[in-house]
């Protein structure tokens, strides 16, 4: 199944619009922040370059995320960071024996179809009940940014010099459609550096241009 990441730019004329379909979601994001103690989702009066128009950055599908996060904990924990075919039991058996490890990852502990990353820097994952009832996990992509450069040379990336990310979707995807084929790519972790080249640009970029990205 597809899933796709779109950048939000955080400036005025797309947060302060009466019509802004972000709204709702952008009030419960600082409401979780402000109970941790954390400045609000920033919101920028100008940034040159942005319009306010929401785009695609990447797109991959579910099983290959999850095959990241794998590589991610593996990695974690001090375990040798091996490919697979398919996700199978030990991807459960980690998540499990590593909860806590899972639940503090801005990578692991994150709806794969919903949700957000904000670029503000926290340590762990935000959560309560309005942010679980939605999109779950709020994300940090400081966070993000900082476990995928943690994850990177398991699987083949140099991330000071990582190779150049995929071109994102034309457009929106769907839940049922099929994820574009992963780029050709003879590493034995094909899927999982595919995965990352797409999450990495979004989290370079969120913070490049003070975007929040979100799962869709």
């Amino acid at each position: 199944m597809a899933c796709d990441l779109w950048l939000v730019p955080l400036v005025d004329v797309l947060c302060h619009s009466p019509d802004n379909p972000f709204a709702e979601e952008i009030a419960v994001y600082d409401k979780a922040l402000t109970e941790a103690g954390l400045p609000p989702v920033p919101v920028y009066a100008y940034m040159p370059g942005l319009t306010g128009d929401v785009a695609p950055v990447a797109g991959f599908d579910y099983d290959a995320l999850h095959f990241l996060r794998r590589a991610y904990l593996l990695q974690l924990s001090g375990l040798a960071v091996t490919p697979v075919d398919e996700l199978g039991g030990d991807y459960e058996q980690l998540l499990e024996m590593f909860e806590q490890s899972a639940q503090e990852s801005h990578l692991v502990w994150h709806y794969d179809h919903a949700g957000a990353y904000v670029p503000v820097d926290f340590p762990r994952p935000l959560s309560d009940d309005q942010l679980l009832e939605g999109g779950g996990p709020l994300g940090s992509s400081h966070g993000l940014l900082r476990e995928l450069e943690f994850v990177a040379p398991s699987i083949g990336i140099d991330p000071a010099n990582p190779p150049a990310a995929p071109v994102p979707p034309a457009g929106p995807t769907t839940l049922e459609e099929p994820a574009a084929p992963v780029p050709y790519d003879n590493s034995p972790f094909a899927r999982e550096r595919h995965v990352w080249l797409g999450l990495h640009a979004a989290a370079t970029r969120s913070l490049a241009q003070g975007s929040m990205i979100i799962f869709s």
